[in-house]
């Protein structure tokens, strides 16, 4: 499984898990709710400032989101 689709798995899995909405989470990491289901579908991928805080919104390391752990 490549990083791209490690990292949409997981993150839909953590949107799932959480009850956390597309909308509140693309505020949270200042990017539109177009990106967010973009990262969740692999068209593109956050870079590490909304990566980070997709994280911190999320409460999950990069590692795990990344597939690195």
């Amino acid at each position: 499984m490549n990083g791209i689709t490690k990292f949409c798995e997981r993150l839909n899995e953590c949107l799932k898990y959480s009850d956390v909405k597309q909308t509140d989470l693309a505020k949270a990491a200042g990017v539109s709710k177009q990106c967010i289901s973009d990262y969740k579908s692999g068209k593109s991928l956050p870079g590490v400032e909304t990566l980070y805080l997709i994280c911190k919104f999320l409460d999950v390391s990069s590692d795990y989101l990344l597939g690195l752990d």
